[in-house]
């Protein structure tokens, strides 16, 4: 006796048709009406692989999941017709790595921006900072030169006049994801009397927003259009 492949019921060893379910059977080799039954694979198992692929779609991974356990359980029921074991094996890898990473990446989606626009934040707030550091290094400068220095290297520590009145990083022109540009009023009897200072971000809606200007004023003016200028509204 051995139980059929399709509804487990006792049969005859040399049976070629099940008394209870009339399916064909595989019968022994060497049986003299042995019918040759070809395996396919199982539909199952490729669904949950395609699944498994596209585990990105949280759909896709459930559905992944639930098609692989399916089609092992109906490979192992099949008697040898189903393969597809190696598929059904490879779309529950897919689909339960998909689980574990869909919350990850939800998470990076909704704290990347908000990292993202923390940093522009800070950024702006130091170009700020810095600004105001500028505009008091130029007063000082001038009380000392009676001229407004005629480039920021003049300001700071590796400059011609070596005055410390900024550090290297800002005396550079850029710094904290923004660059500034000093540009000199005409010089009067070997003086300088103005100056107009501009910072913008490096790379406009990533290290900033904001574009800021200011002159021997001490006014800073502020916009967020594009470089800001003399008729910008004033923030301080």
């Amino acid at each position: 006796m051995r139980p059929c492949p399709y509804c487990a019921e006792g049969i005859d060893d040399q049976a070629q048709v099940c008394p209870f379910c009339h399916s064909k059977l595989l019968v022994p080799p060497g049986a003299p009406s042995a019918i040759a039954i070809h395996p396919e694979t199982s539909g199952k198992a490729i669904v949950s692989l395609v699944c498994g692929v596209l585990f990105f779609f949280l759909p896709a991974a459930i559905l992944g999941i639930i098609m692989g356990h399916l089609s092992l359980s109906d490979i192992r029921r099949s008697a040898g017709r189903l393969t597809g074991r190696g598929l059904a094996i490879a779309g529950l890898v897919l689909s339960y790595l998909g689980l574990a990473v869909i919350p990850i990446l939800i998470i990076a989606a909704i704290a990347i921006p908000n990292l993202l626009r923390a940093k522009q934040a800070a950024n702006e707030a130091s170009s700020f900072g810095s600004l105001r550091t500028i505009n008091n290094a130029c007063v000082a400068y001038s009380a000392k030169h009676k001229s407004f220095p005629p480039a920021l290297a003049n300001l700071g520590p590796d400059g011609v006049d070596a005055e410390s009145l900024i550090d290297g990083t800002l005396a550079s022109g850029q710094k904290s994801g923004y660059v500034f540009t000093y540009e000199p009023g005409p010089s009067q009897d070997g003086a300088i009397q103005s100056y107009e200072l501009r910072a913008d971000p490096v790379t406009p809606g990533t290290t900033g927003m904001r574009h800021y200007f200011t002159d021997q004023s001490g006014v800073i003016r502020l916009s967020s259009d594009g470089p800001a200028g003399p008729a910008s509204p004033a923030i301080e």
